[in-house]
């Protein structure tokens, strides 16, 4: 969600990031045990709340901004009202907590997420070929688009970080839905997949899509999306080693038998090599100087010309106009960026190459 204050846009949005999914998708899906509105001028609170404050990252219908944001539609079916109650009043990862959403904004919002939007995401005609044209193929389509294309792609063939579902090994041995089924109620926290809490009807209808696809992706034979772990040993491990060790600079901050010993076993193929090119999610440190003299450290939470935001210690936000104070912002993640234009293609080759040694 987002607020925007008088000096420009802060753009601060409920991500329902895979992490955070994931700790989500261990509670109960409880039904909905807030009183939700009833009448109409309640559901216009909600209406509106939804237009003030989320619609600029996640679309005026819930629709989302794919790959940066994902859908709100349907996002009931794996968040709880107090869960999304939560989330709304604390905040979490880029999203500063709201807490003066109350009364009937509060309720009117959760009932603004409960009903359902006609104007559903269409995939476009390159990405409907091949798709078989039932009625359960259909309804899955639209419910896909709603809750997987965020990790999985549009298309269901991979997105930023979810893998290509049309190659997948518990898709391809899958006959009647079940074992698709199977893994989207009970979700894979391991790896960063929430559970969902759809009907049986509903199921049938993602299984018949997601089947529709990897048809769609069998007939188009030049379109491949993914990459397989294959593609990326090319390289020379004795080179990536001495590169490792001596010019990329990357033992001033890491160890092969330190914090990334047995990486090769947690990460592989293209989610290995993204993780050593760029390290999403790096956390950042910044120390906050104020006016008075009083230094406050934390996770760096947002930072741009306007406003400095950190979380301390414990978990609280904070932040400050970057006109008022001083700070200083220590981020790990600059020295993988300052190798960009070092970088030859041997050199990331054969750094693969070693990478996936350390197993």
């Amino acid at each position: 969600m987002l607020r925007f204050s008088a000096v420009g846009a802060v753009i601060c949005c409920l991500v329902l990031s895979r992490s955070q999914l994931a700790i989500h998708a261990a509670a109960t899906l409880s039904p909905r045990p807030l009183a939700l509105a009833a009448n109409p001028a309640e559901e216009s609170d909600g209406a509106k709340a939804y237009a003030a404050n989320c619609a600029i990252c996640h679309g005026d219908h819930r629709e989302g901004n794919l790959p940066a944001f994902p859908p709100l539609l349907g996002v009931v079916h794996h968040l709880s009202d107090p869960q999304i109650t939560e989330l709304v009043h604390k905040g979490q990862g880029r999203m500063p907590g709201i807490p003066d959403i109350q009364g009937a904004d509060l309720v009117g919002l959760l009932h603004f997420l409960h009903t359902e939007e006609e104007t559903a995401i269409k995939p476009s005609g390159a990405e409907t070929a091949g798709q078989p044209a039932s009625a359960h193929a259909e309804a899955g389509r639209d419910l896909f688009q709603q809750n997987c294309a965020f990790c999985h792609g549009r298309d269901a063939m991979g997105g930023e970080t979810g893998p290509d579902l049309t190659r997948s090994k518990t898709v391809l041995a899958d006959r009647d839905g079940d074992a698709i089924s199977q893994v989207v109620r009970e979700g894979r926290p391991e790896k960063k997949m929430p559970a969902f809490n759809f009907s049986a009807p509903e199921l049938e209808g993602l299984a018949a899509f997601i089947h529709g696809q990897v048809t769609a992706a069998e007939e188009n034979k030049g379109g491949r999306r993914g990459v397989d772990v294959a593609d990326l040993q090319t390289g020379n491990r004795d080179a990536g080693k001495r590169y490792f060790d001596g010019p990329g600079g990357c033992t001033k901050c890491h160890s092969s038998s330190g914090d990334l010993a047995g990486v090769a076993t947690r990460l592989q193929g293209l989610a290995l090599e993204e993780r050593m090119l760029y390290p999403r999610g790096a956390k950042s440190s910044v120390a906050v100087t104020l006016p008075s003299g009083q230094t406050v450290a934390g996770t760096l939470a947002y930072l741009d010309e306007f406003t400095v935001a950190l979380r301390d210690s414990t978990g609280s936000y904070h932040s400050w106009q970057t006109a008022k104070v001083k700070y200083k912002v220590d981020s790990p993640a600059e020295a993988h960026v300052d190798l960009f234009g070092k970088y030859t293609d041997a050199d990331i080759h054969n750094l693969m190459a070693y990478m996936q040694t350390l197993r």
